[in-house]
This record gives C-alpha cells, structure tokens and sequence, in this order.
C-alpha cells in the first residue's frame, strides 16, 4: 500500500510539472505575439518598408529559439530513461507490463543512437514543438477562410482568366521544374556521396508541390499603402490565394501516386494518370464543398437568427471553420473548401447578416488571420533552432534554391507571353520581373513541410524549405520597394478604365448571378417575378425574399439602384420580363461587394487604403 502511495504521489508530482511546463511553452508564444504587436505599434509611426511584421515575427522567433537551444538547459533524470526494451515492429501504441499494471506508451517518432542524449537532456525543446495538426485544423483555416472572404472581387474577376492560368498551369509547371531539377541534384548528391538515406523522384515532385506555395504577404501590404497598380495587385493576390489551394491537392496527388509492383517509386503511365484524376477529383469535391457550405449559410440567414447578434454571429463561424474540418474528414481537401466557402459567404450570406453581424465577422476573421499568421512565422524562427532533426545539407540548399528561382521563372514568364496574345491589357515586361521576385513563400509551406517529418527526405525537405522561406521574406519582402523603383512601376497611377477586360464568360455568369441565384439567396437583387418568365409567377413569387420587394433604407445588401435597373429591364416578346445587367452595374455591384475588409497579409504596420475610386454607397442613394 506504501508503494502504492508513493507511486500516485510520484504520478501527481508529474503531470503537475507537466502541466507547468507547457503552460510556460505557451506563455513564451503569447509574449512573442505581444512583442511583435508592440513592435508594429512601433513601426506605425517610422514606417520601415524594408521589414515587414511576419519578418519582425521570426527574428523574434529566432532569438528565443536561440535562447532556448544554447540558454537554458532542463535536464531530465537519466534514471527514468530506460533503453533497454526490444521489440520488433513500431506499434502507434505500446502497452507496457510493470510489476502487474499496464501502463501505455504512444509513439512519438524514430531517432538516431547519436540523438538520444538530447532527448534525454532537452525535454523543453520536444514540448515546444507542435503538433503539425495544430496548424492545419487550427492555424490555417482562418487565414486561408479571410483570404477568401475579404476577397476584392471587381479586379480579381476582370483578371480570372491570367489569375486561373498563374495558379493551376503555373503551380503545376513550377513544380514539376522544381521536382526534375531536384532530382539531378539529388542524384549527383548520390554519385558524390553526400546522401545518407534514401530520397526518390516522388520526394523530389513533393518538393516542387511544397515550395510551389507562394505567400507574398510583405510585397501585397506594400502594394496596397504605395497604391500600386491594381491589376499588378489583383495579379499577384489571385495567383497566391488559389496558388495555395491547387499546392495542398498537388502534393496529395503527389503522395497518393502508387504504381504497381514492388518499387512503389517508379515510374509508370497509368499511375501518373490514377494520380491525376486523384487531383481533379479532391480539387473538385473540395470547391463543391465549399460552395454547398456557403450556400447553406446563407439560406439559414434567412431566418430570424438577427434578432440575435451573438446567435448569428456564433453560427457562422462554426459553420465556416466547420467546413475545413469536414472536407478534411471526407478524404478532400479543406484548405480549398474553406477558400471558396470564404469567398460563396462573402459574395451571399453577408448579404443577409445584420449591419451588426458584418462588422462582427470582419473583424474577428481579421484579429484571427493576423494572430494566427504571425504565430506561424514567429514558430518557424523559434523551429529553426528547437527542432530536433534538422538535416543542413549545402548541396541540396543550394540547388533548392536555384530550382526555386528557376521554377518561378519558368512559371512567369511563359504563361505571360501566352497570355498577352490575347490580353488587350498586357502584361508589361517590368511587371513580369515583380511577379517573379514577388514569389515569396510564407505559412502554407511551412505548414506542408511540417506536416510529415519522419523520414530522412522529409527532414532534409523540411530544413531546406524553412531556409527559403527566411531567405525570400526577408531579402525578396524586404526590397520589394527598391524594386518597384528599379523596374519603374508607378506608384499611385491613374484609374484606368477596364471594362473591356471582362471575360465575356463571367458577364454571362453575373447576369445569371444578378437575375437568378441573388434573388434566392440573398435579400438582395430583382425580384424573380422580374427576370422569371410569368409562367412561373407562383414559383417566382415563392422563392424570392419579401425585402427584395422593398426599398428599405436598413437593408446594406442592395447593390444595383432600382431606377438603374428598371431602365435595363425591357419585355420580350411574350410579355416576359428580363434583366440584363449592364457594364456599369456590373462595376458598381463588384465593387459594393468588396466590403471593407482588411486584405491578406495588411498589418497595421501598412495600413490599407482602398485603391478604387469610391462609389456611392446604395443605401445613401436610396435615402435622398
């Protein structure tokens, strides 16, 4: 019985000291965020462009990674470290047989005989790092969700067409140049002798899928306080919103090639294509997903929920973050569901929120996107020194490097030329140059990399891509200005008419939008008893909002002025009505739609101005 006490005492005493433990690991990324925060407040009034906060955020990073690794050592007591238990395989879960009582012991990953000390020696470097899950259930949903939802939709429609071509045949070109040239270097590593582990064709495509990922949070929040040109903006706001989504597909395409036979590394046609349809497949489900979960919030905002703020509020966050963590757990993809739910939600459903509501959801999207953002950088410097299996090889880094840049290259370049054949509006030498030193890599792939760590290429991957992420965010973020400078982009141009740069398709799809799917999902648009044939009266008059009748001066969500669209309203020959929206309503109800949202990567540090010309808000109309 004595022993027995002393044994729970024991017990206690420890999950005491571990509870301590982690809530001083916590305490130390809390202070890193309120340093950084202060720190911005600082650069608020210098207005230092060389040094963006997500850069600010790793240096801090890095000096208490410093600290931690070189400062302060808890040892552990050696004499409960037992190495002497064999077993024969790897099991996630080990049930261990003492004296009688079973105890269970989960497994944490492989190490070297060379790293055992350090186990031993450094338990406060193993609980500072995180589970990788931490950042993609928790970390990225909001930032990838705020992406979408403070999407400024007038530029980035006019340039779908480039932003789509960037994002899909660019990613999938830079990474497939990434991973072929990785694989060179990876096989003169090899011949040299200076590869200890195994690394095949597939790590190396995995490779390119990861750094594919572009993040170029300091050159946007530059871009937006300097007014840059707004297509050069869109440009490069587009390609690293869906540049995201279509680098987490690809690398799950990329690890779900399995060819047949024994080496599940070769190369073989009809796993390639098995690959490829895996691509298409989770990319497509994931979009449905999306969409279907926007949809559907936007319906229950039909109901009587603003009457209560809090209530409405509350269902759609869950309801959006609920959307990453469901496509995750029907084998898609939530990074693209939630980006695109983001995107539904804030072309629809904030349309039916009370004022109340919007300026709820805007801001707390906002306050989570920054948290979680420079959380993120500020564990990457902290990661540079705290991880336990770093793997520096100079032959890999600089040949990622180089692959890196020549991938980007490879990706601007010749899409561009194919572009400007048929843009009316082309895309200007000097801005091809930013768009290709603009390839900054940020939080998506850092959080790929980490996501899987256990074998010698994974590591060596995930060394290499923390490096060009340091290197890209504080050199490229860094001289973004000299370099605007340097390729003589105008700061603050003159708004310029583009009108003629919208794509006929996506005219088609906002009549459509405008005339049919508002009406129905929104309280906004023409009524359906407009634009429907009279036929169908009864249907019509079902399915439309009774505020789509009203001209209601607390309604926000009415984007084109009745008297504007009474006069594109003409009878057909039948006695139907239809609706066709025109250019300038087109405009007008693009830009009413890119509400007032704080975009990605915009600090304090940079505030955002927006850089469209102002147009009369719809309620102001309405009242005079």
């Amino acid at each position: 019985m004595e022993d027995s006490a002393m044994e729970n005492m024991v017990t206690e005493r420890k999950v005491e000291d571990n509870h301590r433990q982690d809530s001083a690991d916590l305490l130390i990324f809390i202070m890193l965020l309120t340093l950084t925060i202060l720190t911005i407040w600082l650069f608020k009034h210098r207005r230092f462009r060389f040094l963006h906060e997500t850069g600010l955020a790793m240096i801090y990073g890095v000096l208490v990674g410093v600290v931690l690794r070189y400062g302060i050592h808890v040892p552990r007591d050696i004499s409960n470290v037992t190495l002497s238990c064999h077993v024969n395989a790897s099991p996630p879960t080990l049930l261990v047989n003492v004296s009688g009582k079973f105890y269970e012991y989960t497994l944490k990953g492989e190490i070297s005989a060379s790293e055992i000390s350090d186990v031993q020696d450094n338990e406060m470097l193993r609980k500072v790092t995180f589970d990788p899950e931490v950042f993609f259930n928790i970390l990225l949903p909001p930032i990838i969700f705020h992406a979408g939802y403070s999407l400024k939709r007038r530029h980035f429609f006019r340039n779908m067409g480039s932003i789509l071509a960037y994002a899909f045949l660019g990613t999938v070109i830079s990474c497939f140049i990434i991973g072929l040239l990785m694989y060179g270097c990876v096989t003169l590593m090899k011949q040299v002798g200076q590869l200890n582990g195994d690394f095949f064709f597939t790590d190396c495509l995995l490779f390119g899928a990861i750094v594919s990922a572009t993040d170029p949070v300091t050159v946007l929040a530059i871009f937006n306080e300097l007014q840059v040109d707004v297509d050069l903006y869109a440009l490069l706001f587009g390609e690293s919103v869906l540049n995201d989504a279509v680098a987490v597909v690809l690398s799950s395409s990329i690890v779900s090639y399995q060819p047949e036979g024994d080496n599940s590394h070769t190369f073989e046609v009809m796993a390639m294509l098995k690959s490829f349809g895996v691509f298409l497949g989770v990319f497509s489900g994931s979009f449905a997903l999306g969409v279907a979960t926007g949809v559907m919030t936007a319906l229950i905002s039909f109901s009587q929920l603003c009457t209560s703020f809090l209530l409405e509020t509350a269902l759609f966050f869950l309801m959006s973050w609920s959307t990453f963590l469901m496509a995750e757990a029907c084998g898609f993809t939530g990074v693209v569901a939630v980006l695109f739910c983001g995107i539904t939600q804030a072309h629809y459903t904030f349309n039916n929120l009370s004022p109340e509501s919007q300026d709820r959801t805007k801001q707390l999207f906002e306050l989570l996107n920054f948290l979680a953002e420079n959380f993120i950088f500020s564990y990457m410097g902290l990661a540079l020194f705290t991880f336990q299996n770093h793997i520096f090889n100079p032959t890999f880094i600089v040949g990622a490097f180089l692959a890196v840049f020549l991938g980007r290259a490879a990706n601007i370049y010749p899409l561009s030329f194919l572009l400007n054949l048929g843009r009316r509006n082309k895309i200007s030498s000097n801005f091809q140059h930013m768009m290709m030193f603009a390839g900054l890599r940020g939080a998506m792939t850092f959080a790929l990399s980490i996501r899987d760590t256990a074998t010698y290429a994974r590591q060596m991957m995930f060394t290499t891509t923390l490096l060009i992420v340091f290197f890209t965010v504080w050199v490229c973020g860094g001289g973004t200005t000299q370099m605007l400078s340097c390729q003589h982009i105008r700061i603050k141009p003159m708004n310029i008419d583009t009108k003629h740069e919208s794509a006929w398709l996506f005219r088609i799809w906002y009549n459509f939008d405008h005339n049919y799917l508002k009406p129905i999902l929104t309280h906004s648009g023409p009524p359906l008893t407009v634009t429907m044939p009279a036929c169908c009266g009864p249907l019509a008059r079902c399915l439309t909002s009774p505020q789509a009748y009203e001209v209601s001066p607390h309604k926000p969500c009415v984007p084109i002025n009745p008297v504007t669209l009474g006069a594109h309203t003409s009878a057909g020959p039948a006695g139907t009505t239809s609706a066709v929206i025109s250019a300038d309503d087109l405009d007008r109800e693009l830009t009413y739609g890119d509400h007032e949202l704080v975009m990605r990567g915009t600090r304090l540090v940079l505030p955002m101005d927006d850089s469209e010309p102002p147009l009369a808000d719809p309620r102001h109309r309405m009242r005079m």
